[in-house]
């Protein structure tokens, strides 16, 4: 029971809009009809609102940051293959995202929730994997292709440096991200994926 109320308590963090909330709050409309669709950070930038951007990325960082560190705490015997508590709301948080109810289970892609629930998990392996992502960034300028490459690496790095028991968690988590960015990896195949910046 415990391993499935920590899931759960990590899906129903993960599963708040903020994206979509902060737009609309601030009288900028549905981001949801804009650039990609998405609910994420990058796409709340295409409305050229920077500030609202950085408040969801922080936002949706925190909402996989709490239940991780919380979890563990609710739930303490909660153990799965992918792990203890807090692996269990991490991959929670991430699914939450990207399937939120609240939005007829259509959510973002996951990126920003998934450093949240890393930071908290284990923040050295975080800042390598924030190495990673700025590197890939600063190459191909493509919000798409930096954060699919930060997750694949994720849990490759987990195991390189001896973090056994959050492989599982992050192979989950990065599954989820590559299925939430299905659409971009078409755009990137045909080249009509936008690069950092663009309003399309």
């Amino acid at each position: 029971m415990e391993i499935f109320l920590a899931l759960l308590f990590g899906f129903a963090c993960g599963s708040v809009p903020f994206g979509l909330i902060l737009t609309q709050a601030a009288g900028l409309g549905d981001v949801r009809k804009i650039g990609s669709g998405s609910i994420g950070a990058t796409n709340v930038l295409r409305t050229g609102n920077k500030g609202l951007a950085a408040a969801t990325v922080l936002l949706d960082a925190a909402k996989g940051a709490v239940p991780v560190l919380v979890a563990p705490l609710m739930f303490p015997s909660a153990t799965s293959a992918l792990g203890g508590p807090a692996e269990l709301a991490a991959v929670g948080a991430v699914a939450g995202h990207c399937f939120t109810p609240w939005l007829k289970f259509r959510g973002g892609k996951g990126f920003a929730t998934a450093a949240g629930v890393l930071g908290a998990l284990n923040w050295p392996l975080m800042l390598l994997c924030a190495g990673i992502w700025a590197t890939t960034l600063a190459i191909s300028r493509i919000s798409s292709v930096s954060s699919m490459t930060t997750v694949v690496a994720a849990p490759i790095m987990a195991a390189v440096f001896g973090h056994d028991g959050l492989v599982a968690a992050l192979i989950a988590i990065a599954l989820i991200v590559l299925v939430q960015h299905r659409a971009n990896i078409g755009r990137l195949m045909r080249g009509e994926e936008p690069k950092v910046g663009s309003s399309k």
